[in-house]
């Protein structure tokens, strides 16, 4: 017999979102005369041309995800426009060609790592970083004026779309196999679920950085762990094939004001829900955009101890009470004995 979370992983990883493309298998209830051909259907996102109706499927016979991925990168640069009160950013992935394929999934892990990478295809690798700048300037000391050398710190614009092609060419990889195929299989397989989940929420996420080599750990800019200690893939991680991190930020938004917005919202919600597929932010706001396995090494040293601190808190605090009490009691006890022993005398 298939256990739930077995039928659940089965049933998700046979709708699997290709680059330009939706997948959707029949479920293995299906026919078997149903699937000696597979059925391919064409679906233009034109509004005035007619759409096609693919081979009506039951729900038990059939499971279909209508997410796309965008075919433009937004700019760098973009002004800021006011956004309602509540109003949830706009979507920037754009409208697409879909093709809807009524077949098997051949390889589950195939079809994961397609769906992850076209996640990492529609997100725009831009952060901010913190660039210190040292300036000659002029002071007034002791009545005299001088010249001193100050150091200055300013947000700048840092765009890394570069970096993880460099390093995939120096190791002779594909993009998608770098990036993607160098993560552990189970992470993958967790990371899927969840992204998954937070796509039909209708949060777009988007995936900034997956595995990364000693060597792309070293160009990497900003907030980040030693060259070979990084739990995106570092040498002393285990290398390719266990990156047990990945960054994720959401796309939905027409500039970067909106985009972070939504970004903020995407993090709330893996907080709130990641733990059920597996998957956590270990530093916060930190490292917001960092997620990992919540069984992991590196989620157990950076979340397990401020539980850890505050169960020991809490058992403190109860410790405490019960001395108190015991105190308390004994003195009472104590007054009992001594008014019987006047009352003994008198």
């Amino acid at each position: 017999m298939m256990s739930s979370q077995q039928f659940t992983t089965r049933a998700l990883c046979r709708s699997v979102v290709l680059a330009g493309c939706v997948m959707a298998w029949p479920a293995a209830a299906a026919e078997p005369e149903a699937m000696t051909t597979p059925v391919v259907a064409e679906v233009t996102a034109s509004t005035t041309a007619e759409p096609m109706t693919p081979p009506s499927l039951s729900p038990e016979t059939a499971l279909t995800t209508a997410s796309i991925t965008p075919s433009t990168v937004l700019p760098a640069e973009e002004a800021a426009l006011p956004t309602a009160p509540g109003e949830t950013p706009k979507s920037t992935v754009a409208s697409a060609d879909r093709i809807e394929i009524l077949d098997e999934c051949p390889d589950i892990d195939a079809c994961v790592d397609r769906y992850l990478f076209a996640l990492y295809e529609r997100a725009p690798k831009l952060d901010k970083i913190r660039e210190t700048e040292r300036r000659v300037v002029t002071v007034k000391r002791k009545g005299r004026m001088v010249k001193v050398t100050r150091s200055f710190t300013r947000l700048v614009d840092n765009d890394f779309t570069w970096k993880d092609p460099k390093a995939a060419e120096r190791v002779g990889r594909s993009m998608a196999e770098y990036v993607i195929g160098g993560m552990d299989r189970s992470f993958k397989l967790k990371l899927f679920h969840t992204l998954h989940a937070a796509e039909a929420a209708g949060l777009a996420p988007g995936i900034t950085s997956g595995f990364r080599d000693d060597y792309r750990q070293e160009i990497a800019s900003g907030l980040k762990a030693a060259t070979n200690r990084s739990y995106h893939g570092g040498s002393l991680r285990g290398g390719y094939g266990h990156g047990l991190a990945a960054d994720i930020v959401s796309v939905n938004g027409a500039t970067r004001a909106q985009r972070w917005v939504a970004t903020e919202q995407l993090w709330k919600w893996v907080d709130a829900n990641g733990k059920s597929f597996g998957v956590g932010r270990p530093y916060l706001d930190r490292d917001p955009p960092h997620v990992g396995p919540v069984d992991g090494e590196e989620y157990a040293k950076h979340r397990a101890p401020a539980v850890k601190v505050a169960a020991a808190e809490t058992k403190k605090h109860k410790r405490l009470a019960a001395r108190q009490e015991h105190h308390a009691a004994k003195r009472a006890k104590a007054v009992r004995a001594s008014a019987l022993g006047s009352r003994r005398t008198g």
